[in-house]
């Protein structure tokens, strides 16, 4: 049960304009965002960060974004969020092999070096402590240029933010992330956990 009950879809005009968005990206509005619209202004500024951040300016692709999101998520152990990143990664065209194989990003024939190192930048910079030194950096640099590594950490800074509200929050997973996750994660173990 979640710590407080997302509010209906409709409960404000503003909110529920803005989170349209989401009706791309996962084919629904999240119950985060329905819980957050409690405080409409909080929503407001959530739902504008999102799309900021989320914005396709070229190479780090929508998919890679979500994936990135996804091992942010995965570092934090935050399931509702791992089901969401892998929901969206698949909307925006992630292959059905590196959804299939994203816990074997480092090695599998799926990722490109570029991705890899992302992925890596992803899981150091979720880590606590944080794992970002000198040797990711050097890496990054092979592959990215400054303003692609920008939109990268927003995405890992925005699932920061995401995972310790899902988790504490407890928030009720919809059906449609859940089917998802168990597809491509209930192999390797991945469940709803509190998110029921």
């Amino acid at each position: 049960m979640p710590l407080v009950n997302p509010l209906p879809a409709d409960a404000n005009e503003e909110v529920k304009q803005l989170s349209e968005f989401f009706n791309e990206t996962l084919g629904f509005c999240p119950n985060s965002v329905l819980t957050m619209q409690i405080r409409p202004e909080m929503a407001q500024a959530f739902i504008n960060l999102n799309k900021a951040v989320m914005k396709n300016h070229g190479r780090v692709t929508a998919a890679l974004k979500r994936m990135i999101g996804w091992v942010a998520s995965n570092a934090a152990g935050c399931r509702y969020c791992q089901a969401h990143t892998i929901l969206a990664a698949e909307r925006y065209g992630a292959t059905p092999e590196q959804l299939e194989h994203i816990w074997e990003y480092r090695s599998h024939a799926a990722f490109s070096e570029a991705e890899r190192v992302a992925l890596d930048f992803a899981l150091l910079a979720a880590s606590h402590p944080n794992g970002v030194e000198d040797s990711i950096k050097k890496r990054l640099y092979q592959h990215w240029d400054e303003g692609e590594i920008i939109e990268m950490l927003g995405v890992i800074s925005l699932f920061g933010f995401l995972n310790r509200w899902n988790d504490s929050m407890g928030t009720t997973l919809e059906a449609t992330a859940a089917e998802t996750a168990n597809k491509y994660l209930g192999s390797n173990g991945w469940e709803k956990g509190k998110h029921r």
